[in-house]
């Protein structure tokens, strides 16, 4: 028998049968199911849910359809919902809004959650402070095993994990950490400071969170304490948030390698002239590149009209130049984005990359020049063209490799160098090559 859908529900009144299905529905799959509805649907769909409930579906819905339903809400429905998020998500959502939704939601919040969205909000957007969460739970080490089950018990439910727990002295200065598991396996009259481990990983307020993605992927962490300059605990970041760091800034490096300016907006409800506005930089430094590439080929115009053959193979020369380069940058940009490679790596990426552009140039070359003789018969031609695509692919793969590392050595994104740069340079070099080889060959 097929299941009737929500929408269905909603429109034949079937409340009833409604709030039966989402009783025990996931929360993810409840706020991809707002996706399908009109606005007032949105809003029925969203008063049936359970309050328990309410709050993580909330958290999971996209910025237009919160933005909605703040429209559709009663103020006291917009309290129980601001008040009941996590504070990393309440941050998130209104960062996301705009200033006469984010007064109301303001206004409607509880005078503690208030303040402490307002202190969150005050850390840069790229700090370890922007994404983490006041709502931890503390422990002394003085506490027995049993008064600290107690107290997980106490506050538990309104934090954000109680799986790992960390201990504070009287002056909250992060002292040590201890897990649920390492408690449960404890004797109940065993003291805290007794069980805990004071070899604490830890990041500051101030920390790029990138650095702290890093953190959680190297010693696999599901949670992270952070503290300020004194090394006072402020907060916690979870590895939920960690993944929507990493999810962004993939995100972020695709765009950049695409030569397209990051946007945060859907591509859907993007405007085209807002799409266009985020696109048209670097393809005008792409069409600029292309005309100093078109200089290069004038200059040589004389080359060209004592050896026409030699346009034949211009296509495959940048194509071959360009792919490389891309190879090269594409593994480096990896490789620093996880924490494999250094700048103070230079010389052993340099000297790799070197030899490996020699191995791919010699094979590459050869199939040209027995290519290129077959076709035309010409062996200084074939030659000349072989040389070219051989040095083409070693300063295509030098410049690859070596450009991201020299734009985190500027504090510049990596990816920046990927797609616009490497493209002009390589493509701009290997004409050069080109026409200076054949202009000996010619000459010889």
């Amino acid at each position: 028998m097929e299941t009737v859908s929500i929408a269905e529900l909603i429109e034949t009144k079937q409340h009833k049968e409604l709030k039966g299905r989402l009783m025990d529905a996931n929360a993810f799959d409840l706020a991809e199911e707002f996706e399908s509805l009109n606005r007032e649907q949105q809003a029925i769909l969203f008063r049936s849910l359970p309050k328990n409930a309410a709050a993580d579906v909330f958290s999971h819905l996209p910025a237009e359809t919160k933005e909605n339903l703040i429209g559709l809400l009663t103020d006291p429905e917009l309290s129980h919902i601001v008040n009941d998020l996590f504070l990393d998500d309440a941050v998130d959502f209104i960062e996301e809004m705009p200033a006469n939704v984010v007064k109301r939601v303001l206004k409607n919040a509880s005078e503690d959650t208030r303040k402490q969205i307002n202190q969150l909000l005050q850390y840069h957007e790229d700090s370890a402070g922007s994404i983490m969460t006041t709502e931890y739970v503390d422990l002394k080490e003085e506490m027995t095993v049993e008064e600290a089950f107690e107290r997980i018990r106490r506050v538990g439910m309104d934090k954000e994990t109680i799986y790992t727990c960390y201990v504070t002295d009287n002056k909250r200065v992060l002292d040590g950490v201890v897990t649920v598991r390492t408690l449960l396996l404890a004797n109940g009259k065993d003291r805290v400071g007794n069980i805990m481990s004071a070899n604490v990983l830890y990041a500051t307020t101030g920390d790029d969170r990138e650095a702290v993605a890093s953190i959680f992927q190297k010693y696999d962490l599901i949670a992270l304490p952070v503290v300020d300059t004194e090394r006072h605990l402020v907060g916690i970041i979870t590895v939920d948030d960690v993944m929507e760091v990493l999810e962004e800034e993939n995100t972020e490096d695709f765009y950049k390698m695409a030569a397209i300016e990051p946007s945060d907006d859907p591509y859907l409800t993007s405007g085209v002239f807002q799409i266009a506005k985020k696109r048209i930089f670097w393809l005008l430094v792409l069409m600029l590149s292309g005309i100093c590439t078109g200089g290069i080929i004038t200059h040589y115009e004389m080359v060209l009209q004592s050896l026409p053959a030699l346009i034949a193979s211009i296509p495959m020369l940048m194509d071959t130049g360009g792919n490389a380069g891309a190879q090269s940058s594409t593994v480096i940009i990896r490789g620093m984005a996880v924490g494999e490679l250094r700048v103070s790596d230079g010389l052993q990426i340099f000297w790799k990359e070197l030899r490996v552009s020699a191995l791919v140039g010699v094979a590459l070359s050869a199939f040209n020049v027995a290519y290129k003789w077959c076709v035309s018969g010409d062996l200084r031609l074939s030659v000349a063209i072989g040389a070219s695509l051989f040095a083409t692919v070693v300063l295509a793969k030098t410049i690859g490799s070596m450009l991201p590392l020299l734009a985190k050595l500027l504090k510049a994104d990596p990816a920046l160098m990927a797609a616009p740069i490497i493209t002009t340079l390589v493509d701009a070099g290997g004409l050069i090559i080109y026409f200076s080889v054949a202009s000996l060959v010619l000459a010889a």
